[in-house]
């Protein structure tokens, strides 16, 4: 069938995603124009149903990205960001216990003092309030499915995806063509593992002599705690159990508004066991000794996961392509000791937004705005990202003991001389390149969730609010739909039905006892768009895809 032409609309400038960084660039843009006396159309495009609904993270936020965007902030009475950081713990646990680190071996740049904790998707929607009122447009429920280039291939725009095509890919009779955004500028700020990001660092070469870009896995609930296991603006980091000591990752917990708790766990994703499933570590670990006493006589509000940047320094693609450029998590800003991105995705769409700025005031357009990708490394950013560079990789290959002592001492020899014992070190293989074959590790097994501390994958998913249109094409394509079977399966005891945190791949057996006749079955409506799946699978055989716009999580408090 022969669709219809899409609808164009022009702008000077369309931005890809309402997060942190692409609000931060629209309200930038838009306030050197009211300075400049000129006019300026940006848009700013959403996948999620509303403002906030895709955006997951801790959040321990450091204020210098809004000081720069909304020096006002807080004072403001509608701002959500209220509770300050009182306390900073980080501790080391072991089976049955653990230890606190005293304050003074951190380096200062892990500390939290002068921090705010609170939800960053309602962080989002406050700057959604103050972009709209300096005159942004926010289209939120239209997922970007394309990028728009010209015969120069220059990015354009980009154009959103089609509304009701059935799921055997014919349109239905609610079919609505899709829109084209045109314009001189496109910024892109789709978060980690975008899907036009991708395409954007294939297509234009910018991942180049970079380091490969690694990631992790966080899982997040907000609890409601009882009085007395409420400590507000408390801080607590911690390393070890339940992970072994060559498997990467922490925890968080942090106390904040009216009684609530957000706990989050991330593992790293060149873990090795494939029989390893990063949601039933998270259940383990609310049970040790030191952390399920703030959970006792609480109840779990909400739950999410987010794939998270991990590469750093080494890993930052080219920012600039002719036409546009990649902010914040897209681009790979996230400081991994330190958990925190959402200042650095702030102080990219800043950035970005007064060099394309600049470039529109020169009359240019669908050009290249190196300056953005020359500045970035000098900027506050790049300072922040270059002291933690070899954290890592050190991690990486020394393990979680070694690997976290030999990068504290990085850290304070960066601190103190601005240099590294270490130089600049690599990361070598990607995440999904890290499996062994399931027989070369000893298989892990969890214990059933109990339902008051420790909850199945279903129930948590429920919690997420999450939500596809079932009559569509599923946005998870399997590029060979015989690999998982015949490969992944033998190979691997097929990791995806594990490393998923939301229950969407199963191996289905037509013979249950014998195990015999195996089906790999796919339950796109589960999933949160977390993007693991698209990182971590083995043969790189799972591609996400942007489902109709809407859909997913639609997350209120994460």
């Amino acid at each position: 069938m022969e669709l219809p032409e899409r609808e164009s609309m022009e702008f000077d400038v369309v931005i890809v995603g309402a997060g942190p960084a692409g609000l931060s660039a629209a309200i930038r843009l838009k306030q050197l124009a009211a300075e400049a006396g000129s006019e300026l159309s940006v848009v700013v495009v959403e996948k999620g149903s509303e403002v906030g609904a895709h955006v997951l993270s801790g959040a321990v936020i450091a204020p210098n990205g809004l000081d720069k965007i909304a020096p006002e902030w807080r004072d403001d009475p509608d701002m959500p960001l209220k509770t300050a950081v009182t306390r900073d713990d980080f501790l080391y646990l072991g089976p049955g216990g653990g230890v606190r680190l005293p304050n003074f071996l951190l380096p200062d740049l892990m500390n939290n003092h002068g921090n705010y904790i609170g939800s960053l998707g309602q962080v989002c929607r406050w700057l959604a309030t103050k972009a709209e009122a300096l005159g942004v447009e926010i289209y939120p429920g239209f997922a970007v499915a394309e990028v728009l280039v010209d015969d120069e291939s220059r990015v354009v725009g980009v154009a959103t995806g089609d509304m009701g095509i059935g799921r055997d890919g014919k349109p239905t009779a609610n079919f609505t063509r899709g829109m084209e955004l045109r314009a001189k500028y496109t910024l892109f700020g789709e978060g980690a593992r975008g899907h036009l990001t991708k395409q954007l660092v294939t297509r234009f070469k910018l991942d180049e002599g970079r380091e490969p870009q690694k990631y992790g896995i966080g899982i997040k609930e907000l609890w409601q705690v009882a009085p007395d296991r409420f400590r507000p603006g408390l801080v607590q980091h911690s390393f070890g159990w339940p992970l072994d000591n060559a498997t990467g990752g922490g925890s968080w917990l942090y106390h904040y508004g009216d009684g609530l708790v957000s706990v989050g766990f991330v593992v790293h994703l060149n873990y090795e066991n494939p029989t390893l499933s990063p949601f039933d570590e998270f259940q383990r670990f609310k049970t040790h000794p030191m952390i399920r006493e703030t959970f006792e006589g609480g109840k779990r509000l909400a739950y999410g996961a987010r794939a998270i940047v991990e590469g750093g320094w080494q890993s930052v693609p080219k920012l600039s392509f002719p036409g546009g450029c990649l902010m914040g998590d897209a681009a790979g800003f996230v400081n991994v000791p330190r958990i925190k991105g959402s200042h650095n995705a702030m102080l990219s769409g800043i950035l970005c937004a007064e060099h394309v700025f600049g470039a529109l005031a020169d009359g240019r357009a669908h050009d290249e705005v190196i300056g953005y990708d020359e500045s970035w490394k000098g900027s506050e950013i790049g300072t922040d990202l270059y002291r933690v560079r070899n954290v890592k990789p050190l991690w990486s290959r020394f393990g979680t003991v070694g690997g976290v002592m030999l990068g504290g001492l990085d850290m304070w020899t960066n601190q103190l001389t601005g240099r590294s014992l270490f130089g600049t070190l690599g990361h070598g293989k990607a995440d999904y390149e890290c499996l062994k074959p399931i027989d070369k590790v000893k298989p892990k097994a969890y214990p059933r969730p109990d339902g008051v501390l420790s909850f199945d994958k279903l129930s948590s998913v429920f919690l997420s609010n999450t939500n596809h249109e079932e009559d569509q094409p599923s946005h998870l394509v399997l590029k060979d739909p015989k690999i998982p079977i015949e490969r992944n399966l033998p190979l691997y005891g097929e990791p995806a039905r594990l490393y998923c945190p939301a229950g969407v791949y199963e191996v289905v057996y037509g013979d249950e006892a014998a195990k015999r006749d195996p089906r790999f079955v796919i339950n796109a409506q589960n999933c949160v768009h977390c993007k693991t799946c698209d990182i971590k699978d083995p043969s790189q055989n799972i591609m996400w895809v942007v489902p109709e716009g809407g859909g997913g999580p639609n997350y209120q408090t994460m």
